[in-house]
């Protein structure tokens, strides 16, 4: 986990505390609305959510600062967009209406944060390295609330990370996923699983640091049972892979998160073109 701020959140988009404009919306599904954050106080309420989920639910670390906030933030969260799901049908002002939350950091934003948030886990500069002309976009602190976890949630997600992609020119997606716990080996099957079946190659291979790696092929390729493990990925990692992931090489354990981290590597083009057409289309009208 990378040092702790809890310093006041700029505006995003020279917005101030008042209703964002019509245009900052990137995808709708019923009263279920995706848009970035337009505020500090709408960032603040993102933080909220993730504390939410990943201190008090799932059980990661906390300081004292964290306990007194009530909020999980870091150094990036000033650099970093938000993208917000808002239940529009709920009452109250519209911070309280977040349910779900993403955070999106871009290639200018990267360089003025000193890099992404992954690169502390894994040799994301080697990367970087091969792909000079591309764009890459780190995707990280995924979390919705539980009453919130279903399809239609997960959908509107990925529609306005679609149509963030095509606002910003993104090329390749990035991130660290998660697995539950700190012991590898309770995942076994499926760790295997992608680093047997779904590890990038090529010019797109990256590894875990040196100091952090841990193996992730542990069971021989012809034991793992290709149902079984599929059942057991998180569902985070499986709505990546049936975009068309892969990931790399080695898993890095994080104890203030009490997770198992592996990364995804994702190139826009490698997106399956059914994929393209489920998200893009609806996507498309807020892309512009």
């Amino acid at each position: 986990m990378q040092g702790l701020t809890l310093k006041p959140v700029k505006c995003r988009n020279n917005v101030g505390e008042g209703a964002c404009p019509e245009t900052s919306v990137l995808g709708r599904i019923g009263s279920l609305e995706v848009r970035l954050a337009c505020n500090a106080r709408e960032v603040a309420a993102s933080q909220a959510i993730r504390f939410q989920v990943f201190y008090q639910e799932m059980g990661a670390k906390t300081r004292a600062l964290e306990v007194q906030e009530e909020r999980d933030a870091d150094r990036f969260d000033a650099v970093c967009d938000h993208l917000l799901v808002i239940d529009t049908a709920l009452s109250g002002a519209v911070h309280e209406r977040i349910v779900g939350t993403y955070r999106l950091l871009p290639p200018e934003k990267a360089i003025a944060a000193g890099g992404f948030y992954s690169e502390d886990e894994f040799e994301l500069k080697s990367l970087l390295n091969r792909h000079p002309d591309k764009r890459f976009l780190e995707l990280g602190r995924s979390c919705v609330l539980p009453a919130y976890r279903s399809k239609r949630t997960i959908e509107l997600l990925w529609q306005g990370i679609w149509a963030y992609c095509r606002q910003n020119r993104i090329d390749v997606m990035t991130g660290c996923a998660s697995f539950p716990g700190t012991v590898p080996a309770a995942h076994a099957e499926a760790l295997s699983f992608l680093a047997h079946f779904c590890q990038a190659e090529g010019t797109w291979h990256v590894r875990a640091r040196n100091s952090r790696y841990i193996p992730m092929d542990l069971m021989p390729c012809e034991a793992v049972n290709m149902k079984s493990a599929l059942t057991a990925l998180p569902p985070l990692i499986k709505g990546y892979l049936r975009l068309g992931a892969k990931f790399g090489e080695g898993c890095v354990v994080d104890p203030d998160f009490s997770t198992t981290d592996v990364l995804v590597v994702l190139p826009v083009e490698a997106i399956s073109k059914r994929y393209v057409a489920y998200y893009g289309a609806e996507a498309e009208r807020f892309a512009a």
